[in-house]
This record gives C-alpha cells, sequence and structure tokens, in this order.
C-alpha cells in the first residue's frame, strides 16, 4: 500500500461474483515487484450496471479493467474499438484506456494455449470436445484451432449462445485448418461418444462455481478415459465437481483454471504496462494466499 500515492493509476476487474478472484493479489504483486504505480480492485458489477462501470474508466482515468462473467460480450457496445482477437471471439476480458479510448482485446484462449503448453500437452495435432460457447469457450475454441487443433466439438445448450456458436463454427472452418462442428449439450450419448472420441476435454462453463459447487456437467466417471487430459476453467474452487469425477475415474492429467487465469492476466498486464509479468513470483504469491485460508 506504501506505492500508492497521488499518481496511482487504478485497474479494475468487473464480473459478478468475483470477491473470489485472484487477480488483484497478481496484478498487485507484479506492480511491487515492477516498481510500478498502479493499483487494481475487484469490483462486483452484474450485467445490468456495466454501463455505468464502463462509463466510470472514462470518468475516472482508469488506465483499464479486466472482464469477467457475466459481461464478456455485453460489455462490446460501450467500448469505442476491438482488437482483432475480440472480434473474432464476439468477447471482451481486457480494456485499456487510452486517452479517453476503449479497446477491447480477449487473452484467454493465450491463456489457456499457453497454460496446457506449461503443463506438457500442445494442442496442435490434437481433438478436443469444448462445453460453453460463450465468453470463455469462444476464445478457447478459436484460439486452440489458431494454434494447430486438428478438430473440436463444441457442445452447448440451444440457447442464445447456441446461435454464437455457429458463427464461431463457421469462422473455425473458414480461417483455420480446424475440423468444427456445433453439438446440443441435451444429448448426453452424442457427449459420451465425443468424450470417447477426444484428446482433451475443457469444461468453459461455470458450472462448479459458486453458487454452483456441487454441479458438474459430465457425472459418470466411466465417460473420461485416462488418457484425456480434463480441463476445467473454474479456479474458485481449486477442485470442482467435474475434477473430482475425472480423478476418481483414474485420469491422470487433471487441471483447473488457475494457470489460464495467470497466463491469460499476464498478457492483460502487458497491454496496460508494455511490459513481462514476473509469473513465476505471481505464482509464488497465489500459493502464499491460498495456505493462508
Amino acid at each position: 500500500m506504501t506505492r500508492i500515492d497521488g499518481h496511482t493509476y487504478l485497474i479494475g476487474l468487473m464480473a459478478y461474483p468475483i470477491r473470489h478472484s485472484m487477480s488483484p493479489t497478481m496484478h498487485n504483486t507484479a506492480f511491487e515487484a515492477l516498481d510500478l504505480n498502479f493499483a487494481y480492485l475487484a469490483f462486483d458489477v452484474d450485467t445490468p450496471d456495466l454501463p455505468d462501470a464502463i462509463k466510470a474508466i472514462k470518468t475516472l482515468d482508469m488506465r483499464g479493467s479486466n472482464i469477467s462473467m457475466p459481461n464478456k460480450q455485453a460489455i462490446i457496445p460501450y467500448l469505442d474499438k476491438l482488437d482483432i482477437s475480440a472480434q473474432m471471439n464476439q468477447a471482451v476480458n481486457t480494456v485499456v484506456n487510452d486517452n479517453g479510448i476503449l479497446t477491447g482485446y480477449t487473452t484467454d484462449g493465450i491463456g489457456f494455449v499457453n497454460d496446457l503448453k506449461k503443463k506438457g500437452h500442445d494442442v496442435a495435432g490434437k481433438k478436443m470436445v469444448v462445453i460453453g460457447a460463450g465468453g470463455a469457450g469462444t476464445p478457447i475454441a478459436t484460439q486452440s484451432a489458431l494454434d494447430g487443433l486438428s478438430e473440436i466439438r463444441i457442445f452447448n445448450r440451444q440457447d442464445d449462445r447456441f446461435e454464437n456458436a455457429k458463427k464461431t463454427v463457421a469462422l473455425i472452418n473458414e480461417q483455420t485448418d480446424c475440423q468444427a462442428s456445433l453439438h446440443d449439450l441435451a444429448d448426453q450419448d452424442d457427449l459420451k461418444e465425443s468424450l470417447a472420441w477426444a484428446d482433451i476435454f475443457c469444461d468453459a462453463t461455470g458450472a462448479g462455481m459458486k453458487p454452483l459447487e456441487d454441479l458438474s456437467l459430465v457425472t459418470d466417471p466411466t465417460w473420461l478415459k485416462p488418457d484425456l487430459v480434463v480441463y476445467d476453467t473454474v479456479y474458485a474452487p481449486r477442485q470442482t465437481k467435474l475434477m473430482k469425477i475425472a480423478k476418481d475415474a483414474g485420469v491422470q492429467n487433471v487441471y483447473n483454471g488457475l494457470g489460464m487465469m495467470i497466463e491469460q492476466g499476464a498478457a492483460s498486464f502487458k497491454l496496460w504496462t508494455g511490459q513481462d509479468m514476473p509469473i513465476e513470483l505471481v505464482q509464488a504469491a497465489i500459493e502464499a494466499k491460498d495456505q493462508q485460508k
């Protein structure tokens, strides 16, 4: 807190719920380590309050903000510009304020792919199932396709995001070498067969996160083969119900979304500051925070 003075620039995190987030620990640790005069705070902002919150970025001359569920797509009409990644995904997780011009970016897909690489799993040439076609699932699908994924099956309920997923599938098939297809999550036989087919399974929904801690979209452990990579983008709690089911099924590689959160945060950090985040130091700070709980 000794860093904060009259010249400190504020960066926010706007989502709902969000008080569980480790992003303030991550970014404030990095700011302090690099002696940067920024402060990062989390704000509970649900979609109805989003217009006022985005206006505040300009009014308060904030450097920018991270954006998370349920606001990643709802924010787009309130921004001045989108970079190519946000345009492709029609989702934003990072806003940068340059003299009152707000530009939206998405770094979630980069975070997912980079985290898997660090864990020894390159998406290139692999087959993947993704559940969820929203603000996390869409950039994960498109970035994985751009990084050489061979095939992807996207599952979602027949809701408004299903229509959005049709556009994502078309975009992937038109602009990458990856073969994409869209599937109805209600077709459980299709999901079971697809999980047997896949190399990587990613749940990119809010299932498993408060207040849905007891929810998993896969409930039968026999659907998950031991050599499947299971990735849940939820990171609070550290072990979701899906992860427990996967481990009980003997799956060897089961991950939460903490690494993705750090990697996407590092990309956002660079957009705001122009500097590389000290990731090892940030990881240590998050682990220390976990031990205090």
